[in-house]
């Protein structure tokens, strides 16, 4: 299957509140993928090819570079949610989830997931973006930025990337919203002054190369919506609400969004948050051998933005969806009280330190 692609270059062009047939149709259109599959392509004449190819060389050199030197923008104490996160220290959510466990013994073999048998074997690099609360309950999830000495142009190239990525997520919230018949506002208010995360994973793949290599085990998303630029090797799977498991291709200069926890706790599992898992493939390996007689970097770099919800904003069903059936499942709770939970179990807090 093929995922659609949603141009927003009309919805930007748009001015006020009346939009039009076509528009209020393309804002349904955007509720519904995200409610069927968890999963959209969207192009913003905002972000463009050359802007994540700016981000992916810079994140490629710096990958690159000595593990000890890496070490030196760790953060355990933040829980890892600024600077770097070594390899073999993310857990993916289904190695430690015994729903997620019981469930895979439901699933037919060709949908089946890698099953991870221990942490991921990627890096992460968190880097805030956006203007942080004076006062929040939540300091260590809204922490100050960590910059690695010699890249004099780190902040410019990270706050760029993150900002546009932003971006193009604050139209799909207005566009989804629209279109679950919810006020235009009614998830982008929530969002400001979020730990929203630009957070890059670098792949060692001089190291890593074996088919079925897990860089990032079957898990979904805390947050509210992630987006990805596309990557330089394939390797991504998501499954669709109806179980079907997808290579995803992401065309170039397009972006990826992919449903998180807390869209799901907001619209009451009319959306729910989107499985996937990174893997290396035969076309990785493909893209490897290419890369190789090409003299290119074998890291490979997810550029991926986690959007958030703001830390002391309540998470629960919002408008009508809190009349829905299955709305005692999603209880009001403070976003970031719900992030600190999830990071609990996914090795971030209160052991050796996101996924």
């Amino acid at each position: 299957m093929e995922l659609p692609v949603v141009d927003l270059s009309r919805y930007l062009e748009s001015s006020g509140d009346q939009l039009g047939s076509n528009l209020l149709e393309s804002c349904r259109e955007v509720s519904r993928i995200l409610k069927e599959t968890g999963a959209l392509l969207v192009k913003d004449p905002r972000c463009t090819a050359q802007d994540n190819d700016r981000f992916i060389d810079m994140m490629e050199t710096y990958f690159q570079k000595p593990d000890d030197f890496k070490r030196l923008q760790q953060r355990p104490n933040l829980h890892y949610q600024v600077g770097a996160t070594p390899e073999g220290v993310e857990v993916p959510r289904s190695l430690v989830d015994e729903e997620m466990q019981e469930k895979f013994k439901t699933m037919p073999d060709e949908y089946k997931p890698h099953i991870p048998k221990g942490p991921d074997h990627k890096w992460r690099y968190m880097w805030r973006v956006g203007p942080r609360p004076s006062n929040t309950r939540f300091k260590e999830l809204n922490s100050e930025p960590v910059i690695p000495e010699g890249f004099p142009e780190w902040k410019e190239v990270m706050d760029s990337w993150g900002y546009k990525m932003i971006s193009a997520v604050e139209v799909v919230a207005e566009m989804a919203a629209i279109g679950f018949g919810l006020p235009k506002d009614a998830f982008t208010s929530l969002m400001k002054q979020g730990p929203h995360l630009l957070a890059p994973t670098g792949s060692d793949l001089n190291c890593y190369n074996e088919e079925g290599t897990i860089f990032a085990g079957y898990h979904y998303d805390l947050n509210f919506l992630t987006i990805h630029g596309r990557s330089r090797f394939p390797g991504l799977y998501i499954w669709l609400r109806n179980g079907e498991k997808v290579a995803v291709k992401v065309p170039v200069g397009c972006l990826l969004i992919q449903t998180g926890k807390q869209i799901e706790w907001l619209t009451a599992g009319e959306c729910i948050a989107g499985m996937h898992e990174v893997v290396v493939t035969s076309k990785t390996k493909d893209a490897i051998k290419l890369a190789k007689e090409q003299n290119r970097s074998l890291w490979r770099v997810s550029s991926t933005l986690f959007a958030h919800i703001a830390s002391d904003s309540e998470l629960k069903p919002l408008g009508h969806f809190a009349e829905s059936t299955l709305a005692s499942n999603y209880p009001a709770i403070p976003a970031g009280e719900y992030v600190e939970q999830e990071l609990s179990v996914i090795n971030l807090k209160g052991k050796k330190g996101f996924s």
